[in-house]
């Protein structure tokens, strides 16, 4: 079974976190949620308990994912260890995904030369590195990037077919289609 990590550091936006671990869950793959502590607050005092804290075993999972939410960006990119796993994993070519603000840990790590990518709103005049897109979801090799908490679904869908699922199905057991105004591939 395909593994996703989602890197949980304080003051994570726990909308995108939590929405995104829970569609990767009921696409029934392995989603563990892994803390720079044990029990991690986010930018809106909620307090989430993690599934282990950040070590070297997370090169081993087949995706990685990073929320936005601030400070919860800025803690990830300052992490020196988490930069060396994801040069770690890109060499592997493993996926690697940001939202909303934490495509800056991308830059730190050098993962954004030469590549498309998304992120939040003025996140364009921030990044240095890459070709700024204005969609929901951009995906250039194994770099996934998306724009913020309203593309959070799009985004975790799109992370569901990488990792070799149904998002389709998922998609119509949600009421997504119902809920979005949105095409069956978005």
């Amino acid at each position: 079974m395909k593994k996703a990590a989602v890197i949980v550091a304080p003051g994570f936006e726990e909308g995108e976190t939590l929405s995104i671990i829970d569609i990767i869950r009921r696409a029934n793959f392995q989603c563990d949620m892994i803390g720079f502590e044990k029990d991690v607050a986010g930018a809106h005092d909620i307090i989430v308990k993690c599934d282990s804290v950040l070590n070297d075993e997370v090169i081993d999972y087949d995706m990685i994912i990073l929320p936005g939410g601030y400070p919860g960006a800025a803690n990830l990119r300052d992490n020196t260890r988490l930069i060396e796993i994801l040069n770690i994993m890109a060499q592997k070519n493993k996926y690697i995904c940001a939202i909303c603000a934490a495509p800056i840990v991308l830059e730190k790590a050098g993962l954004l030369k030469g590549k498309n990518y998304t992120a939040y709103v003025g996140y364009e005049q921030k990044i240095k590195q890459g070709n700024y897109l204005h969609d929901k979801v951009v995906i250039d090799g194994k770099i996934v990037t998306s724009r913020g908490p309203a593309t959070v679904y799009a985004f975790a869908y799109k992370l569901v077919d990488l990792l070799g699922g149904n998002s389709l199905a998922l998609k119509k057991r949600m009421v997504y289609f119902n809920a979005f105004d949105v095409k069956e591939d978005e």
